[in-house]
């Protein structure tokens, strides 16, 4: 069993979802963002509600790489060993190229993949000191194709996470090492990222989606959609139809 489980991006969205299923389980939970009030009252909710198991908080800027290493060393030092890390920190903003919006799309393409790429770095430091551990990252259906308009750089993002995540376990795969790697794909679920887009297909709430993310984490699967349906067969379908009939998918 993971019984210490590190998240970042654990203030608000499915990192806050997610760290309240895996409490439900038992887990210790080691968790991280940069609005530390936040995780401070989350804390203090899921120690009164399960007081059998330890959370611990600290403040962290994912693109503030140096304390990437820090803080999940401290935790490591803290718990004594980490189990499994979630990389789940991320962003949504951006528009179309060209239009007067690259500092959007820079942050995040900083955030969501090199970012993503510190706190990889930092987990597998870990795991491969204790020759143990699972890692997973928070990737996208979006993943699967090229988007348009505002998701273009978020797409491109979450297709780089995902190559990265298959080239880490191709790593540790002809190493023989037993750390675990997992890439989850969820699709339309309802969070803070999202929480202005309206009318979307198959959205799917918060709590549900996040007890859906969990129960597939727990599996350690290579590769999964959550929710299996129906975005499984859309993925089967993204993958194989023209970028024109994929754009009314969505």
């Amino acid at each position: 069993m993971r019984k210490t489980i590190l998240i970042t991006g654990a203030s608000s969205g499915l990192g806050e979802g997610m760290a309240r299923e895996f409490a439900k389980y038992g887990r210790n939970l080691a968790l991280c963002a940069r609005r530390t009030e936040r995780l401070d009252a989350l804390k203090q909710e899921l120690e009164q509600r399960y007081p059998d198991i330890k959370v611990s908080v600290k403040a962290l800027d994912v693109n503030q790489h140096d304390d990437v290493f820090a803080v999940f060393k401290a935790f490591k030092e803290e718990f004594g060993s980490i189990d499994r890390v979630i990389v789940n920190a991320g962003m949504g903003k951006g528009a179309s190229l060209g239009t007067g919006y690259f500092y959007a799309n820079v942050q995040t393409a900083q955030t969501n993949f090199v970012a993503a790429l510190a706190q990889c770095e930092a987990a597998l430091e870990i795991f491969r000191e204790q020759n143990s551990g699972h890692l997973v990252t928070i990737s996208s259906i979006s993943a699967l194709r090229g988007m348009p308009r505002a998701m273009t750089v978020y797409a491109a993002t979450k297709a780089g996470l995902l190559a990265l995540t298959e080239g880490i376990r191709a790593d540790l795969i002809k190493s023989r090492s037993p750390i675990k790697v997992s890439a989850i794909l969820p699709g339309y679920i309802r969070s803070e990222i999202n929480e202005k887009v309206k009318n979307t297909p198959f959205m799917i709430d918060t709590e549900t989606g996040c007890r859906k993310l969990v129960q597939a984490i727990e599996k350690e699967p290579v590769q999964a959609y959550v929710p299996t349906w129906p975005w499984a067969l859309i993925g089967f379908l993204m993958k194989r139809l023209p970028l024109k009939w994929v754009m009314k998918l969505g």
